[in-house]
């Protein structure tokens, strides 16, 4: 397996640490223990009496039973905790295709989506999501594009960079699409909790039985540094999962799954803040870009704390970023990190304080007035 390199994750390695302020990542702000513990009711101090023992391979029971809760009617068959939903992903593109199935994947995407499968010699397919078209996803080309009879179609809504959704009609003509075909649904649901315009989505799977589905705490929950996701899947493909976990990571921290049962029981609470405090960072991003008409163009994210910002005028968007990191210790994420068509694009988060995104903006504001400055002196 010849797998590339996962680039959004080496930019980060590279700057995520090394900045004072973050408008490149795609989740919201980061809670502290004493504000998870208060929204939730629970006191810190009730890990003094836990046992350091094994969890469970599928996930702790009561981690387990809060998220059959939330997701599937309370049925814990179909649930599976992971290390994250990176985790999932990269067990579900281990077992579900094999070297030679096609796979239809958006294009632009979170890397992990495709090219794991890629790496294993899956044929990709790409459904793409036009500039031109609001990033609009067209379901009449993703008829065409299903003709070959692809083993998965892989989605995310809420989309990540563009922060772009879809309707519950599209919905049901998505998976009214995947099950024509025979295809494998695989549902991000990374941002599924986190929309404006909208309701969130249900997840597909009580609609079709070849789906599957990601999620994560790190997103609308602010609790990325958990490292606390979720599969929910037909268990047949659970159990090949536990099976082929054994030899990676058998099972998630009975300490983090305390964290993430409490968050998961109080997400509505949780999430509920989290979206108005995005919205309100929202609201601050679209009138600053509005503000600069010429040199700035952004589609309105449906959901999601991240949009895929075009910058026109931008001879290389690549050393914009690099350019903010370094100089002004500002994070923004190149938008080759999603799909090599997108060079002139970089992903905008905003979904950190108030303070940070306009310390952010201001330097972005900055670094582009620079660029103009030296593009007008370099035609005088």
């Amino acid at each position: 397996m010849d797998i590339p390199v996962a680039k959004l994750e080496e930019w980060m390695r590279s700057y995520y640490h090394a900045v004072d302020h973050d408008i490149g990542s795609s989740g919201v702000r980061d809670l502290t223990v004493g504000e998870l513990a208060a929204w939730c009711g629970f006191d810190p101090a009730e890990l003094g009496g836990m046992v350091l023992h094994d969890s469970e391979s599928f996930g702790g029971s009561g981690l387990r039973h809060a998220l059959a809760d939330r997701w599937t009617g309370g049925d814990v068959a179909p649930v599976m905790v992971t290390h994250g939903s990176s985790e999932a992903i990269y067990l579900v593109m281990h077992l579900v295709p094999a070297p030679g199935d096609e796979i239809v994947v958006l294009d632009p995407a979170y890397q992990q989506l495709y090219d794991i499968a890629a790496g294993r010699g899956c044929r990709l397919t790409r459904w793409r999501l036009r500039p031109g078209n609001g990033f609009r996803p067209d379901f009449g080309e993703l008829r065409e594009l299903v003709r070959g009879r692809p083993r998965m179609i892989v989605v995310n809504f809420p989309h990540n960079p563009t922060g772009v959704s879809i309707t519950p009609a599209e919905q049901d003509e998505l998976v009214a699409i995947a099950a024509e075909c025979g295809a494998w649904l695989v549902w991000d649901n990374a941002f599924g909790e986190m929309t404006y315009p909208a309701a969130p989505l249900a997840l597909p799977r009580d609609r079709y039985e070849r789906c599957v589905c990601f999620g994560t705490l790190s997103k609308s929950y602010g609790l990325a540094g958990l490292r606390v996701g979720w599969c929910v899947a037909p268990p047949a493909l659970l159990d090949r999962m536990a099976e082929m976990r054994d030899y990676i990571a058998l099972y998630v921290s009975p300490v983090l799954e305390f964290f993430a049962e409490h968050a998961v029981r109080n997400a509505d609470r949780i999430v509920s803040a989290q979206r108005r405090h995005a919205a309100r960072n929202r609201r601050t991003l679209l009138e600053w870009a509005a503000a600069r008409p010429e040199s700035v163009r952004v589609v309105p994210p449906d959901g999601g704390v991240s949009a895929f910002v075009e910058f026109p005028r931008s001879p290389d968007v690549r050393a914009l970023c690099r350019n903010l990191a370094e100089k002004r210790r500002v994070l923004l994420v190149p938008g080759d990190c999603f799909g090599e068509d997108f060079g002139a694009f970089a992903r905008l988060g905003f979904g950190g304080t108030a303070e940070e995104l306009e310390a952010g903006l201001d330097a972005l504001a900055g670094a582009l007035s620079d660029e103009a400055a030296a593009e007008g002196k370099a035609a005088s």
